[in-house]
């Protein structure tokens, strides 16, 4: 489960690696978030399209 922290994180990040750039460990914290996110994204998707019924007339 992906939490407001850290989307707020990862838009944190996103911020500052336009503006002054990341460090390593900053890179790689953001690469993490992200990954997680997408997962948390896609777990949601299959669980939406699992759960259509299709009706025929």
């Amino acid at each position: 489960m992906i939490t407001k922290e850290k989307i707020d994180r990862i838009n944190e990040l996103a911020r500052k690696k336009k503006e002054c750039g990341l460090s390593e460990d900053e890179s790689d914290e953001q690469m993490t978030l992200r990954a997680e996110y997408l997962s948390a994204i896609r777990t949601n998707l299959r669980a939406q399209l699992d759960n259509i019924e299709i009706v025929d007339k």
